[in-house]
């Protein structure tokens, strides 16, 4: 388990994420972070999952309209 610590940040909170946590996160400086709500706390990812969904909707469609895309890719 990482501990992190909140600090004063201007007029603001926040926290210091070790270089450990980044790495496992696969983030660097200028990535965004996506927190949600689980029934045990909260989650913390660098990927969206509705962005996900959303690809996962567009794979459907270019696999039901393979033809078309072919056809328009001409």
């Amino acid at each position: 388990m990482i501990q992190l610590k909140l600090t004063k940040i201007g007029n603001s909170v926040g926290i210091v994420l070790p270089k450990e946590l980044l790495a496992q996160l696969k983030v660097g400086l200028g990535d965004t972070l996506f927190c949600s709500e689980v029934p045990d706390g909260v989650k913390m990812t660098a990927y969206d999952e509705s962005i996900a969904e959303d690809l996962s909707l567009a794979e459907d469609i270019m696999r039901s309209r393979r033809n078309v895309l072919r056809a328009l890719a001409k």
